[in-house]
């Protein structure tokens, strides 16, 4: 179907790839992933054509099309929304548009007769004339109502923006669609609808994504970016994980049987094919984990930082007390009538149609704004720890080194020392001159990594986070979920990684402009229940 050969792709003396030999087929979905910096999205450019490679080519096979997901959000503001759509399919929405030409003309001739009728046909043959029912049936389907199909795109907002150009990524049934970090800016029953529909297409995609729970519904193969090579395992995201840590044990293992190794990652694969055939997202298309060769896991030269909290003390029973908290700004509702009380243990998913009124909500419970009603009350035993949504507040001083800059949240002599701060800075992998680098040339992942620091020297025994993976690869998004799924104390946060939600609260407190939904549930549940779907989509209306 697509095939790479020979593919060298060089910037400077750094080389990113080096001749890559791969084929992609039809049939499956493939997850790319690499660390930051592996080349993830540039390898999507170049299979799509909008780069060229330093050496080596991409074939397509002849008569296949190829779609790739839009990344220029402003690319099609001057055409209508159904349009837009339809222009995912060029040959067709060409072939319409010489079509239309045609018997636009004022003299139509005989000749613009024979012309338009062998067109036609072909306009046929390509599902032409359902072309604008199938789109707007994708657009519906995406949550973009029949009134906005003939909206200006330059009119929507930027999350409506986001689905139609899904729409017109998916229009047309596609042989090969190519697809970056495709639920951004998407919400929870958007990203189930896409996980179902990929999980069901029949050709080939290819996808880079940040999101495990996306990568584990939608992918029948891992493509790992490691030294300049892909290398393609069978399975999703979580199977590639965990077998590549047990690959990396039993290589430390030097001293261990070839057949005991043997035997224990055949058990591992027993194991996880039963929990995949069990598993809400296992589909039709996913191949027999069995298949595969144990001679194919190979341990992973990823590093993973070292995220674990540690409490400074714990906490009573009492956590945190709200009380009627409510909140306008420039005349939008975020939320009204907030109650609930936190326990000892709780770890809550807190969540919102609305992203501004959970961030606002955080504000409030770290005295960084003010409700327009009602209080809230900290248990006395508690210390709390927070992730902002926004962070470049902690890094005005851009002359501080990383070194100096977690200095300022040490409580001991101990932890000022300088020997102590490279340490912990060096689990958070800014080894050696790494931990120099100053605050004004950190990444948005680096300065996660920063302020996670941060929060573990204050040693909370409450922590509250708003959209934790934002800017983290996927080593740092599975250490950190690995660490909250470990943490003895209460947690609050709110995320679009859907496995962060499902794994980590075993509660979920929904805040909306009419109230608040409090459940003690599984995140899968939540969305699951009707009863609540009837109840959120009252309490929004």
């Amino acid at each position: 179907m697509l095939s790479v050969s020979n593919l060298s792709v060089q910037f400077g003396k750094r080389v990113l790839f080096d001749e890559v030999n791969t084929q992609f087929t039809q049939g499956n979905c493939y997850g790319i992933i690499g660390a930051n910096g592996a080349g993830k999205s540039t390898f999507l450019k170049i299979l799509s054509g909008q780069i060229d490679p330093t050496s080596g080519h991409v074939h397509l096979e002849t008569g296949k099309r190829m779609s790739v997901l839009s990344q220029d959000h402003f690319a099609f503001d001057e055409f209508q929304v159904l349009e837009s759509v339809m222009m995912g399919n060029k040959p067709l929405f060409e072939l319409k548009k010489e079509l239309d030409a045609i018997y636009a003309k004022p003299d139509f001739s005989d000749e613009d007769g024979i012309k338009a009728g062998e067109l036609g046909e072909k306009f046929e043959e390509m599902g032409g004339w359902t072309a604008e029912s199938d789109a707007a049936s994708l657009l519906s389907s995406l949550g973009i109502k029949d009134d906005m199909h003939y909206t200006l795109m330059g009119d929507l907002d930027g999350k409506s923006k986001v689905r139609v150009l899904m729409a017109q990524a998916l229009f047309g049934n596609p042989d090969v669609l190519i697809m970056d970090e495709p639920t951004n800016d998407l919400d929870f029953e958007t990203i189930g609808w896409l996980e179902n529909f990929l999980a069901h297409y029949d050709n080939t995609v290819i996808v880079v994504s940040h999101d495990r729970h996306f990568l584990d519904a939608v992918c029948t193969h891992i493509s790992d970016i490691d030294f300049g090579k892909i290398n393609h395992y069978s399975g999703n995201y979580t199977f590639w994980y965990e077998s590549s840590q047990l690959a990396a044990k039993q290589r430390a293992q030097q001293n261990k049987k070839a057949e005991e190794k043997k035997k224990e990652l055949e058990e591992f694969i027993r194991r996880f094919s039963a929990n995949v055939a069990k598993s809400k997202q296992a589909t039709s298309r996913k191949k027999m984990i069995e298949k595969l060769n144990v001679s194919d896991i190979k341990p992973s030269s990823r590093r993973y930082p070292a995220i674990i909290f540690e409490r400074e003390r714990e906490a009573g029973d009492q956590i945190l007390n709200v009380e009627g908290l409510s909140k306008t700004i420039d005349g939008e509702k975020l939320f009204s009538n907030i109650h609930f009380n936190l326990n000892k243990g709780d770890k809550v998913a807190l969540i919102s149609r609305n992203s501004k009124a959970v961030t606002e909500f955080y504000e409030i419970l770290n005295s960084n704004s003010s409700a327009d009603s009602g209080k809230f009350s900290w248990g006395v035993t508690t210390n709390q720890s927070y992730l902002p949504l926004e962070n470049s507040e902690f890094f005005k001083n851009a002359e501080l080194n990383l070194v100096d800059w977690l200095r300022q949240y040490a409580k001991t002599e101990e932890e000022r020392e300088e020997v102590y701060l490279r340490g912990f800075l060096g689990k958070m992998i800014f080894s050696g001159e790494e931990a120099l680098k100053k605050c004004n040339v950190l990444s948005g992942g680096e300065k996660v990594r920063c302020m996670l620091s941060r929060m573990m020297m204050l040693r909370a025994n409450v922590l509250m986070l708003d959209e934790p993976t934002n800017h983290l690869d996927l080593e740092s998004i599975q250490a950190f979920n690995n660490s909250l799924k470990n943490f003895k104390g209460t947690v609050i946060l709110s995320t679009h990684d859907h496995e962060f939600a499902l794994t980590v609260a075993n509660r979920i407190i929904e805040i909306t402009p009419n109230g608040v939904i409090d459940r003690l549930a599984t995140f899968d549940d939540y969305l699951s229940d009707p009863k609540i779907k009837e109840l959120r989509n009252k309490m929004y209306s």
